[in-house]
């Protein structure tokens, strides 16, 4: 079957788009992990998503993941491993299959790099990559900022502004993040830091690995105001875009690339 439109990634960027590929009576599949290996998953609570203070990474995720299934959005587990375009259509691998669409939404996230020991385990648990979205929560506590990026020092300097007590390391090389039940510290290129959260802060993945020639810059994807890329019928949405790393943004983003990308699709019939 030929979608009108694919959306690579299923966290709210994704879902975003694919409920406004179907608000627009077009068809939509979403290739996308479970949504319990959504970084958002584990946040414990969101208060920065308007109207709905309080609310956990899993609520959001389960709300926006239903109300796409209800519009009609269908869905394929699994990743995305290679693109290509052939005439008006992308073919996208999703393991061992090939999902084919007028247009894509790629809303995969911010790829981030190899994984420390510690990291995966205590994601959630005082493992966090955004400073400005989980700060909050470590108001009066120590905490340790991992930087690989040119805006990691305005995230550490953010953390200060809210009452946090900052370990800074610029660039680490060999990294460890230590506890058994939640984060207790960060062992860094030999120093070791007692600390409560540790915020991972790196560059993005460059993003041409799935679609060659995609054009990118710092390790995000460059698109225009109506999300569109360099690519023809590709949009994108989200944390690959680029900051902030916020559920807001990236639902609006979904928004537009959704409406967007469905009135590609509905060009070419």
């Amino acid at each position: 079957m030929t979608y009108d439109v694919m959306v690579v990634g299923g966290g709210p960027a994704g879902l975003s788009a694919a409920q406004n590929v179907r608000a627009r009576g077009r068809t939509v599949l979403v290739v996308s992990n479970p949504l319990e290996e959504n970084p958002l998953w584990k946040a414990e609570r969101v208060d920065n998503y308007l109207g709905l203070p309080g609310v956990s990474g899993a609520e959001l995720l389960t709300a926006f993941r239903r109300h796409a299934e209800a519009a009609g959005a269908e869905f394929q587990e699994g990743k995305a491993l290679s693109a290509l375009r052939s005439g008006e259509d992308w073919y996208v691998s999703v393991g061992n299959t090939m999902a084919q669409a007028k247009a894509v939404v790629l809303a995969a996230g911010a790829a981030r790099g190899k994984k420390f020991p510690g990291e995966a385990e205590l994601l959630g648990r005082g493992v966090s990559y955004c400073a400005t979205c989980d700060g909050m929560l470590y108001r009066g506590k120590r905490v340790a900022v991992l930087g690989w990026t040119p805006s990691a020092k305005k995230e550490a300097a953010f953390l200060e502004g809210v009452g946090c007590e900052v370990a800074y390391f610029d660039r680490p090389r060999d990294c460890a993040v230590l506890g058994a039940e939640k984060v207790e510290a960060v062992r860094c290129d030999g120093a070791e830091e007692a600390v409560e959260g540790v915020f991972l802060l790196r560059p993005a993945m460059a993003p041409g690995d799935l679609f060659p020639g995609l054009a990118a810059e710092g390790g995000f994807v460059t698109v225009d105001r109506e999300l569109r890329t360099n690519l023809p019928g590709v949009f994108a949405a989200g944390d690959c875009t680029g900051g902030p790393l916020q559920v807001s943004k990236a639902v609006g983003e979904g928004l537009i690339a959704g409406q967007k990308a469905a009135a590609f699709a509905a060009a070419l019939k």
